[in-house]
């Protein structure tokens, strides 16, 4: 099994998690392979660190039989762009493939407004550079339209406000934007939609993949297949806090529709940890995702998924979209991982 979406923190980062402990944790999780997002502290933006990445990340495994690879992340820099597809044409697979934050989250990685340029043209500068060098792997994007956000409702005091602050439009517009974007330059690569969590963003997504000429999937959170909105209401909401939030109980049941039937192409844990002062007095976004991995494949089971489909979105797809294989052990997993972190934000579902 892989999850071809995490954050493994150290350096900077490394009270909330090392590398050495993340992948302790992934593999007791039954998990074979981890694709890293680049916005650690310093973010993965250079070859330089990408290296220094590599070369900390193969410490940390020593002989654990885990495959880790890295998205490096873009800027709206022609020039950074052009050195990471380089890096990726020279360390595939460990460069696994780029990573675009659409909007803000954690990092600060956005290319959203400011002086010089919108948003969107920062965005279509990565796609029209990204077809100029010829690049066909997988462009994950985190899309949150940033001018469609309504930051000011935001109150900590009430954690659900959270969930109002990122709307699900600002998602389904940001997906639009990017879908024209591609069209637009001519992009060749896999343009992968992070996260989705919302209904309207799937039957988007659906829409385009019968039309465009470049390949597109989408993958969802476990939390956004179990949890919903107005449980941050209740004692400890600020636990619930990520990006994007999560959404209604409806929309939760068309996540968990969408994974099993085919339309979402696989499961990504977006595993994000932070110490329990980091969620209550700094309110940062993001949870721990890999204990609560096994358990969701056990609810998979249990909603009678097919051992086929449960193959195809935690292994087969990833590897036919990244174009490389990875040996799926089919491990017993620990199930009680969570006393590894301060806090389980998935309590009110096991």
């Amino acid at each position: 099994m892989i999850d071809p979406h995490c954050h493994l923190r150290d350096w900077n980062q490394s009270h909330k998690e090392t590398l050495e402990h993340g992948f302790d944790i992934a593999y007791r999780a039954g998990l074979d392979g981890v694709f890293e997002m680049p916005n650690t502290d310093p973010a993965l933006t250079s070859e330089e660190t990408l290296i220094k990445r590599i070369e900390d990340a193969d410490a940390a495994i020593g002989n654990l039989p885990l495959f880790h690879g890295i998205y490096a992340g873009i800027t709206a820099d022609e020039k950074q762009i052009e050195e990471v597809v380089n890096a990726w044409n020279i360390y595939f697979p460990r460069v696994i493939g780029l990573k675009m934050f659409a909007g803000q989250s954690t990092g600060n990685m956005g290319l959203v407004d400011d002086t010089e340029s919108s948003g969107e043209q920062k965005q279509m500068l990565v796609y029209k550079t990204l077809a100029e060098l010829g690049y066909k792997g997988v462009l994950a994007v985190h899309c949150e339209k940033e001018n469609l956000m309504k930051k000011e409702v935001w109150n900590p005091e009430q954690p659900y406000t959270h969930c109002e602050a990122r709307p699900p439009q600002a998602e389904v517009e940001s997906i639009l934007n990017q879908i024209e974007f591609a069209e637009k330059a001519g992009y060749k690569g896999t343009l992968h939609i992070c996260h989705i969590s919302d209904q309207s963003s799937i039957s988007k997504v659906a829409r385009a993949k019968e039309r465009v000429d470049f390949q597109i999937t989408s993958g969802v959170t476990p939390h956004h297949c179990m949890l919903y909105d107005s449980m941050m209401d209740g004692e400890n909401g600020l636990y619930l806090k990520m990006n994007p939030p999560l959404r209604t109980q409806k929309s939760m049941i068309s996540m968990m529709m969408g994974l099993k039937g085919g339309v979402i192409d696989w499961i990504e844990t977006d595993h994000a940890p932070h110490t329990k002062d980091d969620k209550l007095n700094r309110y940062s976004s993001g949870i721990p995702g890999f204990a609560f991995y096994p358990h969701f494949i056990k609810k998979l089971r249990e909603n009678c998924t097919s051992e086929t489909r449960i193959n195809q979105i935690t292994h087969d797809k990833i590897c036919d979209i990244f174009n490389f294989g990875i040996p799926n052990s089919h491990r017993d997993p620990d199930y009680d991982l969570f006393k590894e972190y301060e806090f389980n934000a998935f309590e009110k579902v096991l």
